[in-house]
């Protein structure tokens, strides 16, 4: 019971923290500590879709090497693909599930199991969070739901701090439009 009230405790920490931010990467690396922290894992990785290249790119992340996250492309179609369609993937064994893109580069990180859940904004996914323990762990429906919420939270935020910053962009821009005609 007490992991459940920590997952409260985070969740409403880490929503209230970047609700109030205006930066995207702050929020990204804020929720991927959080989860991290909060369920005692190795580490939780934010990955955003290139849609051009098909491959996710690492937005942020906490408990992790630099060596693990530039391993390789991580391809939208290989790389525990299913949780881009159909919700969040578990996987208990990274040695054995044909789901890892890096097998190798996985053990070499001391990965033993991944949790893969899908961001989405408007209907559309965006990217996925991974959460990677040391020791093989069985995903409960709990740590499911803490993560996916932190994610759709985060998701939201990113949105709408990319918002934010276009429209101040675009604001600094008629300001300097209207100075030069002055």
């Amino acid at each position: 019971m007490k992991k459940q009230i920590i997952n409260y405790e985070t969740l409403i920490k880490i929503s209230k923290y970047i609700s109030q931010s205006r930066d995207p990467e702050e929020v990204v690396l804020m929720t991927v500590e959080g989860v991290t922290n909060a369920l005692g894992v190795k580490g939780c990785a934010l990955f955003l879709i290139n849609r051009k290249a098909h491959e996710f790119e690492a937005a942020g992340s906490f408990g992790l090497s630099d060596e693990y996250l530039n391993k390789g492309p991580l391809s939208v179609m290989k790389s525990i693909a299913l949780s881009m369609n159909d919700g969040p993937v578990g996987i208990y064994d990274v040695n054995d599930d044909p789901r890892i893109q890096y097998p190798e580069a996985a053990r070499k990180e001391g990965i033993a199991s991944i949790l893969s859940v899908p961001i989405f904004a408007q209907s559309k996914v965006f990217g996925v969070m991974r959460v990677y323990t040391a020791e093989p762990w069985d995903f409960t429906l709990n740590d499911v739901n803490f993560v996916q919420a932190l994610a759709q939270i985060a998701g939201m935020t990113i949105e709408m701090s990319r918002l934010y910053q276009g429209q101040k962009e675009a604001i600094d821009t008629l300001k300097q439009m209207r100075k030069s005609k002055n």
